[in-house]
C-alpha cells in the first residue's frame, strides 16, 4: 500500500511538472509572420560581454529567403543538416548517434541538433548541455514545424544564427567578413560562413581550412559544383576581399598556409 500511494505521488508529480513545462513553452506561431527583434543567445551575449565590460555592437540586417545566394544554404544543409527538408524538427539517427557518443565518452558534447532544433535553442533557450534543456529544445522544435514551413524556419535560421561577436545572420556576417551582400556569396565564401557556426566567436584557423574544404568536397561529391571548382576554391584564401578595407577594419592576413592563429 505505502508503495503504491509513493508511486501515485511520484507519477502526480511527473506529470504536474510536464504540465508545467508545457505550457512555459513559448507561442511559435507568432513567428509565421513577425520576425523576432532579439532572440535568448542574443540577450545572453549582451550579459556576457557587459560582464567584461566589452559590448560589440549587435550587426544584423533581416533580409529574404530568397535574398541568401543558394551556395550558402546548400553549405550550411551539407555541414549543419543534411536531412533538413525531410525530418520533422529531429533527426532521429543523428540525435541517437550523439546520445550514443556523449555516454561513450561520458562528456555531454555532441549535440545532434538540427537546424530547427538549433533555432529552437538560439530563439528560446541557453546553450547549456542541460538534459532538461535538451527536451525543451526538441519539443519547440516539434512546434516550429508544425507551425512553420520548411522555407521560413531556414529563412529564420539565416537570419538569428551567431556568426561571430555581435554578428547575427547571413547579411550582416556576409558584409563582416566578405564586404558584400549574402545574395552575392560564391562557393567558397559560403563554405567558410557555413564552416564558422560550429564555433563562431573562437575558432582556429587550421580547424576552420579544414572544415571549409571538407564542406567544398561534400559539395562537389553531391554534383552541386564541379570537381575543378572545388579545388580551385580549396585554394582561395578564407576571408579574401575585394576591398582591403572594410567597416573600418584592416583585411585579415589569412591564408590556407598560414599559422593556427585566432581569427579576427
Amino acid at each position: 500500500m505505502k508503495r503504491l500511494v509513493i508511486t501515485s505521488l511520484l507519477v502526480s508529480v511527473a506529470v504536474g511538472l510536464a504540465t508545467y513545462e508545457y505550457s512555459a513553452l513559448p507561442d511559435v506561431t507568432l513567428l509565421k509572420k513577425n520576425n523576432p527583434r532579439t532572440t535568448a543567445l542574443m540577450e545572453l551575449r549582451d550579459q556576457e560581454y557587459r560582464a567584461k565590460a566589452a559590448r560589440p555592437a549587435r550587426r544584423q540586417s533581416w533580409v529574404s529567403y530568397d535574398a541568401v545566394a543558394e551556395h550558402l544554404k546548400k553549405a550550411i544543409l551539407i555541414s549543419e543538416d543534411a536531412a533538413f527538408f525531410s525530418h520533422k524538427g529531429v533527426d532521429l539517427f543523428e540525435l541517437k548517434e550523439a546520445i550514443r557518443e556523449d555516454w561513450e565518452k561520458g562528456k555531454l558534447k555532441r549535440g545532434g541538433s538540427t537546424i530547427t532544433m538549433q533555432l529552437a535553442r538560439n530563439l528560446y533557450l541557453s546553450p547549456s548541455k542541460n538534459p532538461l534543456r535538451k527536451i525543451r529544445e526538441i519539443v519547440i522544435a516539434w512546434q516550429l514545424e508544425r507551425a512553420l514551413s520548411k522555407r521560413r524556419i531556414f529563412e529564420l535560421y539565416l537570419n538569428v544564427v551567431e556568426w561571430g561577436g555581435g554578428v547575427y545572420g547571413a547579411e550582416a556576417a556576409s558584409h563582416h567578413y566578405f564586404s558584400k551582400s549574402a545574395r552575392d556569396l560564391d562557393p567558397e565564401e559560403a563554405a567558410t560562413l557555413a564552416a564558422l557556426l560550429p564555433s563562431p566567436r573562437n575558432p582556429r584557423e587550421k580547424g576552420l581550412l579544414y572544415r571549409r574544404n571538407l564542406i567544398l568536397t561534400r559539395l562537389a561529391q553531391i554534383g552541386y559544383i564541379g570537381e575543378e571548382q572545388s579545388n580551385y576554391a580549396k585554394q582561395v584564401p578564407l576571408f579574401h576581399r575585394e576591398e582591403s578595407v572594410s567597416e573600418g577594419r584592416a583585411e585579415p592576413e589569412n591564408s590556407a598556409g598560414s599559422e593556427d592563429k585566432p581569427l579576427p
